[in-house]
């Protein structure tokens, strides 16, 4: 690979990183105008009160929004957009091209995949997860708050993305077998 196609390859992942952000806080913010009131609405709450004589007191929205837990699907797509907002909050490098990227080349998305062949099964860890994960980096690289499980999909993830930050910045930066 030459120096131009590894410096347009890291522009085009850098491009993408800053879109999905550009999409996300987009999204916040139009989550965040959907669940604030409008003054009309917050008006029509004053003056109903005030004709009924008691006092209404309005949960502030982003308190409502710390009380719901954040939903996830129980699939690949779900699996790493929950890693992805366990690893923001870790401080843990690392995108949803990067992770997908590494899921497809080590375990096809299965979370049960286990490598029962190279040198690691060989002797005795078999890697394992999507991916692809041995028992002792797992242990050295597991994130607290997730399940201390390496074939959990959302624990792999994470673990696996820790580990990749630590010996190559980001898992965004691994494009083979790790």
């Amino acid at each position: 690979m030459t120096a131009r196609t590894q410096s347009t390859t890291g522009r085009i992942a850098r491009l993408r990183k800053l879109s999905v952000a550009g999409v996300a806080t987009a999204g916040a913010v139009a989550a965040a105008l959907t669940l604030a009131p409008s003054p009309a609405h917050a008006a029509e709450q004053a003056s109903a009160s005030a004709a009924s004589g008691r006092t209404v007191v309005a949960e502030a929205p982003a308190k409502k929004a710390k009380k719901e837990k954040k939903q996830y699907k129980d699939n690949l797509d779900g699996w790493i957009r929950e890693a992805l907002d366990i690893m923001e909050s870790e401080d843990i490098p690392g995108s949803y091209e990067g992770l997908h990227r590494n899921i497809m080349r080590e375990s096809g998305g299965n979370p049960n995949a286990q490598n029962n062949w190279d040198v690691n099964a060989k002797n005795g860890t078999p890697s394992k997860g999507l991916l692809q994960v041995i028992q002792p980096t797992f242990d050295a690289y597991h994130v607290k708050g997730t399940k201390h499980d390496v074939t959990d999909p959302v624990a792999n993830l994470t673990a696996a993305a820790n580990y990749a930050a630590d010996r190559y910045g980001s898992i965004d930066n691994v494009d083979s077998a790790y």
